[in-house]
Order: structure tokens, then sequence, then C-alpha cells
């Protein structure tokens, strides 16, 4: 038996060796990390003592125990569940664990027949992986399920007028301290929402981003524009643990940023479909045009691979300004 280091260039390697021959479980390669440390735990329970409907079959009470141990994400548990349970009613005549792989490539076929997402076809492996190759402890069972190939789609992305709009049509200064982080530290939601006040380093003018997308801690800049809003909002609202709080001290909710997000857009005119991503993208988009180094904007984003970040080269306006038009 030969072995290599564990190195990320080695990683590559075995990546593009074996893509589109044999599913490579990664699992091991990487530290093991915690999952939603700073989100409200999923209560299990719930999910155990939920109204059972007769007829349908839902998670067994291990796959349950297995998401709680390894404190995924809230989000990632109720996709993990609801993609699992669609899968096993699917087969509602069959043992679960007597299905094979040729039982979920027919599933996986029916679920693209019937025109579900490139994302959803991706969640539901995720999900039916998990019960075999984590709760069963069958790791080679289904490395030969080829997963449907990305649809390269184009990031969204507003103009800086429109964003300065955006946020000059927000309610009140709570909501204009919540758009403008979302553009100016280029956060996700949930980034926004974990944010805490210590979280906010004037003097080094940065913000520590909490257990972002692959619960990695980082640091995005800190406007400072922004900041003296943020003082105001402080003077104002007097959070007390969370930056933005709501009912009760407890973190906003996502639908109100989303909500918040949406009608000033269109208090400002905007006649696009404005998502809190949408702000995050446009972060990006416009650093680059001005000149920003693409590893820094990798490292702000909080982006493992500076190929996840080049997308937003091809929706930098200014590279095609340099361009000549034939017609010209």
């Amino acid at each position: 038996m030969n072995y290599i280091l564990n190195t990320p260039e080695n990683l590559e390697l075995i990546f593009k060796t074996f893509r589109g021959v044999a599913w490579i479980n990664c699992s091991h390669f990487y530290s093991k990390a915690s999952y939603g440390r700073e989100e409200e735990p999923v209560k299990i329970q719930q999910l155990q003592n939920r109204e059972e409907v007769s007829g349908k079959r839902y998670c067994p009470g291990s796959y349950l125990r297995k998401l709680e141990l390894k404190r995924y994400a809230n989000s990632t548990i109720k996709t993990y569940v609801s993609c699992f349970e669609t899968f096993i009613n699917h087969y509602s005549d069959r043992e679960i664990k007597d299905l094979n792989e040729e039982d979920i490539r027919l599933y996986l076929q029916k679920l693209i027949r019937e025109d579900f997402s490139h994302s959803y076809i991706n969640q539901a492996i995720n999900a039916i992986k998990f019960y075999y190759e984590v709760v069963l402890e069958m790791p080679n069972r289904f490395y030969a399920i080829e997963r449907p190939r990305p649809i390269e789609q184009l990031p969204k992305v507003l103009a800086k007028e429109e964003i300065m709009a955006i946020i000059e049509h927000t309610n009140n200064i709570k909501h204009r301290c919540i758009v403008s982080l979302l553009y100016s530290a280029g956060l996700r939601r949930i980034e926004l929402l974990n944010l805490k006040l210590e979280d906010i380093d004037s003097k080094r003018m940065v913000i520590k981003v909490r257990s972002g997308k692959g619960n990695k801690d980082r640091f995005t800049i800190l406007s400072e524009k922004l900041l003296g809003d943020l003082r105001k909002y402080y003077k104002e609202w007097r959070p007390t643990n969370f930056l933005f709080e709501g009912p009760g001290r407890n973190a906003y909710s996502p639908e109100s940023v989303s909500s918040i997000v949406k009608n000033a857009a269109k208090k400002a005119n905007i006649k696009k479909k404005v998502t809190p991503h949408m702000l995050r993208h446009s972060f990006a988009t416009h650093l680059l045009e001005s000149g920003t180094d693409l590893r820094y904007i990798q490292v702000l984003l909080g982006h493992r691979s500076t190929k996840t970040t080049e997308i937003y080269t091809h929706v930098a306006t200014n590279i095609f300004l340099k361009i000549k038009n034939p017609l010209d």
C-alpha cells in the first residue's frame, strides 16, 4: 500500500484523476469542525415527536440522532430530513436498509425527469448518502452514483447607484445598517444574523464573521461610512447580544432581512427581484471592478478556492469597457 501527503495539491490531483469515474469520500481529509455553532440548535425531539400521518414514513430515530450529534446547521437538518423522507416514501413498500445503488439511481433519474433543480438533486444525494454512509457506516457503497453536472449561472449584480438607492429607501437606521452591512462587508444573510456586538472591531476596522459557510470564521472589512450609522443604531436600539435582535432579544429572523431588502428595493423603484445575496455578489463585483486583487476578494468572501471567486470576472463590466467593439 502506498501513501501520499495530505496536502491541498495532492487532494486536487486525486479529484482530477477520479472525476467522472468514482466518488471520493473526502470527509477524512479535512479537519473536523462543529456545525451550526452560532445557530439555535434544532430540537430533534420536535422532529421525533411530530404528529404522524397514517401511511407516511418518517426519518429513523438513528438518522435524527446522528444529525444532532454532528451538530449540522438548522437549514441542513431540515433539508436532509425533507429530502430523505421524500426518498423513503418513494419506496414505501421496501425496507430502507435493503435499497441498493440501482434503486437510488432510478430515484434520481425520476427527479431529473420531473425537472427538479440541480441543487435539489445534489441535496437529495447528500441526504441519502448520509443515511447509508454515516448512520449505517457503509462508506464504500455509493461511490458510483453520479451527480448532475452543475449549471453555470452568473451571479445577479446591482449597480452601485441601485444599491445606494436601496439604502436611502430603508425605513429606519436599523434597516439601513442591515442593508449596508450586507453590501459593504459581503455578508451572507445567516452571517449577518450571527453577528454579535463584539464582532464589530472599530479599532482595526474589521468585522469578525462567525461560522461562515463551511463553519469557518473569517474577517471582512468595516466601512468607515457605515461605522457612524452603526453607532447611531446602537444608541437608539441598544442591542444586548446579537447586533440585530428581534423580539425577546433573540437573533433577527432570515425572513425579516429578506423583507427589508425587498421593500427598500421596491421603494427605490428597482424592477429586479432583489435578494440579500445579490448585495454580496455586488460587493465582490464592485471590488473587482475597482482593481482589488481576486485573492483578497476570496478571503473577504470566505471562499475555499479562487475558482469560486473567479465567476465574478464574468460580470465585472470594466473588463468589457477595455474591449473595442468591431462595429466601432
